[in-house]
């Protein structure tokens, strides 16, 4: 079991959350002034009403003045509940849009084997995956595959956040070895989280062994792919496999975003089409 390779599967699936014209639409309507307040918003509901400060420390990356613009003035457009409410109809919409039918044999048992899985996390340090498991479970299968997908992902998550704080390593410093390490553009990513270019410029040469951070991440990650076992992982990742393809592909999130996260080349399959 490769902690990596469930990753790229179960993240697309969960990604369409936010970065979708579904989503936009759906906070949109709520009155939001942007599509950084509704993924503020949305992302940050299972905690209630947060404050910008509490935000700013579980999502980690994103610098502090880029989250005030957005909280708690969300707070004011709509309760955590609403945002709650407008994310499942955003998620409905785009993975109808992506997937076409949404009421498979293989999507219903993709959601059952996620669902194991997500109920296995250890919630403990990890806020945002506790948050999210604690919410109602939906009862139509593609939205329960996505409910189980969004609490690995932010346990996965959750677990990244505390082995770069161990390997004491910084918010912005940590994009900043990200973008070095992947070759992403610095100015692309300073844009996408919010720092300035001294702030950048102050932790571009600072050392870090992200390579030592990953494996932390993926060693912590296992937990609920141990409880499922090796059998039913192998056709959890079969499952999964067409399902993130075909919403990579579709997903214009996909092409360029600051996880440099590249599904359909990632799991290129020989004979795959969209």
């Amino acid at each position: 079991m490769d902690a990596r390779q469930l990753w790229l599967r179960f993240e697309p699936y969960h990604d369409v959350t936010y970065f979708t014209p579904e989503s936009r639409a759906a906070t949109d309507a709520l009155g939001c002034k942007g599509g950084w307040m509704g993924y503020f918003g949305m992302r940050a509901a299972p905690l209630g009403a947060a404050s910008p400060e509490l935000v700013t420390a579980v999502f980690y990356n994103f610098a502090p003045r880029m989250v005030s613009r957005a909280l708690p003035d969300a707070w004011a457009v709509a309760s955590p509940a609403e945002f709650l409410r407008v994310r499942l109809e955003g998620v409905d919409l785009a993975l109808r849009r992506m997937l076409g039918d949404v009421g498979t044999p293989e999507i219903a048992e993709a959601a059952a084997l996620a669902r194991e899985a997500a109920l296995a996390v250890d919630v403990a340090g990890r806020p945002l995956a506790a948050a999210n498991r604690a919410l109602p479970w939906p009862s139509s299968p593609h939205l329960a595959l996505w409910h189980a997908c969004t609490i690995l992902r932010e346990a996965r998550g959750d677990g990244h956040v505390a082995a770069l704080v161990a390997h004491g390593i910084g918010p912005c410093q940590a994009l900043a070895l990200y973008a070095r390490e992947h070759s992403l553009d610095p100015a692309y990513m300073r844009t996408a989280r919010g720092w300035t270019v001294e702030e950048w410029e102050a932790v571009s040469d600072l050392p870090g062994d992200l390579a030592a951070v990953e494996r932390a991440t993926d060693a912590a990650a296992m937990t609920p792919w141990e409880a499922l076992g090796a059998a039913r992982t192998s056709r959890f990742i079969d499952l999964m496999t067409p399902l993130a393809l075909r919403i990579a592909s579709a997903n214009e999130a996909m092409r360029v975003n600051p996880m440099a996260l590249d599904p359909v080349r990632e799991l290129a399959v020989p004979g795959w089409n969209t």
